[in-house]
């Protein structure tokens, strides 16, 4: 079957409410894991650093989650949330936290009706200094709008604003507001460079004993950096994938982490899903070099309609190559990839990964990575066996199919 005609009603299952975990559990690490190697066995996420093989990579997503959603109210009481979405000005994702007095990002707003012009404000205490932070509509952008925002202390940073008034932008499935524990716990240990609006959830079960376990253990670690976009909740509404339009992620890989790759082929874990678009865009873009195409951007089909004979070892040189080349140490790109069964995978060998929702990209990447109905397996065990599900439930570890 072409993989445009795939029908997203084959990915679905029945997810009962309270199968979803609405809060983490105490310990990060008290986690359920399910091992699927062709088989299915029920371990605890603890015990990872000990059943993952030694002299192995393992690859996280360090992104850092920001708090995205701010909440105005106009003179007559009624309420709007901002929801910041992806910096527009600057666009630069470090300079966006950086900038002073004046940012403009895309937003959803919510309650919009009760919002139609003008200005809305308030005020918010940072180091005993009264600041005034001041928000207009300007155009409409797809779903979304561009808000402008401007403060009235030139040594506030816009990244030190949203610390000081927004809330965790934790997934709408949870159906709850989001709470204090949320700051940290929607937030993995290692995150390091702001920039999601959800987390990387796979990473979220990782302590800091366990890196030092996993360390001790003779695996080594290295880190990507993709910023998660509210995208990755959207369901796929059409009946064919095909039709379904992928949300695109800025991403960065330093030269050390290209050069691991090919040190430890056939031999790599990746920690979630964000990762793994990460991973497998490299060897497309790979791929575009090597065919004569200098655009560092990875588009939904890209990975099917591009030419499917060259090697990671190919690919991965010719990116290094690339950087050598223009003096660069860290290779910055997008990517709208879309992984679904008949993809094959060139990177990875095992995913560690939390249990997704139905109908949804995930799933179908999921499906593709352990190969045919696999994942009904992997999915009706979980279901039968009381793991949690979604953002703050259980993982698994799976082997490529």
């Amino acid at each position: 079957m072409n993989t445009k005609d795939i029908k997203i009603e084959d990915y679905t299952y029945e997810l009962p409410d309270e199968r979803i975990a609405k809060y983490p559990l105490e310990n990060r690490s008290d986690s359920k894991l399910l091992v699927y190697d062709g088989k299915i066995k029920e371990d605890k996420f603890c015990h990872i650093a000990s059943i993952l093989p030694a002299n192995s990579l393992l690859l996280f997503n360090n992104t850092k989650v920001i708090q995205a959603r701010l909440m105005f109210q106009k003179a007559t009481g009624a309420k709007v949330e901002i929801f910041c979405l992806e910096p527009i000005e600057p666009a630069d994702i470090s300079m966006a936290f950086q900038v002073k007095e004046r940012a403009v990002w895309k937003c959803i707003v919510g309650n919009s009706k009760k919002w139609k012009d003008g200005s809305l404000s308030k005020e918010v205490v940072i180091n005993n200094e009264a600041i005034e932070i001041s928000i207009i509509r300007k155009e409409t952008q797809e779903d979304a709008q561009l808000i402008e925002f401007s403060w009235n202390n030139g040594s506030v940073s816009f990244g030190e604003l949203l610390d000081a008034i927004g809330n965790t932008p934790i997934p709408p499935y949870l159906k709850r507001k989001s709470e204090e524990l949320d700051t940290k716990r929607y937030q993995t240990v290692y995150s390091n460079h702001k920039g999601s609006v959800a987390a990387p959830t796979a990473g979220l079960h990782f302590t800091d004993e366990i890196l030092k376990e996993i360390n001790d253990n003779n695996i080594e670690t290295a880190h990507v950096t993709l910023h998660v976009g509210a995208g990755t909740f959207k369901p796929v509404k059409s009946e064919a994938i095909g039709d379904h339009e992928m949300h695109i992620e800025h991403f960065f890989v330093d030269i050390n982490t290209l050069k691991l790759l090919l040190k430890y082929k056939g031999n790599i874990t990746s920690t979630g899903t964000t990762t793994v678009r990460t991973l497998e865009s490299l060897y497309w873009l790979g791929v575009k070099l090597l065919n004569g195409d200098s655009e560092l951007f990875i588009n939904q089909w890209d990975a099917y309609q591009l030419p499917q004979h060259y090697t990671l070892e190919e690919a991965i040189n010719k990116l290094i190559d690339y950087l050598q080349q223009n003096e660069l140490s860290i290779l910055e790109s997008h990517t709208g990839i879309l992984i679904a069964p008949g993809y094959e995978f060139r990177v990875i060998d095992r995913l560690i990964t939390n249990f997704h929702q139905p109908n949804s990209t995930l799933l179908l990447l999921i499906s593709a990575f352990t190969k045919g109905d696999s994942w009904k397996e992997i999915y009706n065990y979980a279901l039968d066996n009381d793991f949690r599900f979604l953002s703050y439930g259980d993982s698994s570890l799976l082997y490529k199919g």
